[in-house]
C-alpha cells in the first residue's frame, strides 16, 4: 500500500507523512528545542533586548549544530563513506537541532521589532519550546502505538524539560 503523501517534493519523491517525522520528530529536535530554550534562558536578563537574545541564541546553536554536525562527519565517513556523503548525512541528521528554533524565535522576532514587549517575547519563546516538546513526546509515543493516556504521559513528561528550563529562567532572573 502507498504511504499518504503530500503536495511536495523531498528528494526526488514525494514526501510521505512518514518520510516527513522521521524528517522533524528527532532526537535532534528534541535536544535543539532543549538546548534553544537554554540558551534563551541563559542569554535574557534585564540588560538585555530581544533581539540581542534572539542573535545570541540563535548564533550559539548554529555553533552547537556545526560541532554536531562536525562530529558526525568525522564518525561517518570511512571506507565505505566517503567525507561528501559522510558529511550531507550529517547535516541531514542533525537538521532538527536547527528546525527546533523556528517557531520559538518568531516571538523574540516581534520583540526585535517591538511587536511584543521583551519580557513577553522571551515568555512566550519559552512557552512555544515547552509546548514543542509536549507535542515531540505526544507524537513519539503516538507511532510507537501506545493508548492516548500513555501519549500524555509522554508528552507531560517531554514537555516537562520545557518547565525546568522556565525554572531555570525564572530562578537566574
Amino acid at each position: 500500500m502507498r504511504p499518504f503523501c503530500v503536495g511536495w517534493r523531498y528528494g526526488s519523491r514525494m514526501a510521505s507523512v512518514q518520510d516527513l517525522r522521521h524528517r522533524f520528530i528527532t532526537a535532534d529536535t528534541v535536544y535543539g528545542s532543549i538546548l534553544f530554550a537554554a540558551l534563551v534562558a541563559v542569554v535574557s536578563d534585564e540588560d538585555s533586548d530581544a533581539l540581542e537574545v534572539l542573535v545570541v541564541s540563535v548564533f550559539s546553536l548554529v555553533v552547537f549544530w556545526l560541532a554536531h554536525v562536525y562530529a558526525g562527519t568525522i564518525t561517518g565517513h570511512g571506507k565505505e563513506l566517503k567525507m561528501g556523503a559522510a558529511f550531507r548525512a550529517s547535516v541531514r541528521h542533525s537538521s532538527g537541532m536547527l528546525f527546533a528554533a523556528i517557531l520559538p524565535a518568531v516571538p523574540l522576532v516581534l520583540g526585535a521589532f517591538h511587536v511584543l514587549g521583551e519580557d513577553d517575547a522571551i515568555d512566550l519563546c519559552l512557552l512555544i519550546v515547552t509546548v514543542i516538546l509536549g507535542v515531540l513526546g505526544f507524537l513519539s509515543f503516538a507511532e510507537r502505538g501506545y493508548r492516548i493516556p500513555m501519549r500524555i504521559v509522554g508528552a507531560l513528561t517531554t514537555a516537562f524539560f520545557g518547565v525546568l528550563i522556565i525554572g531555570l529562567n525564572t530562578a537566574v532572573h
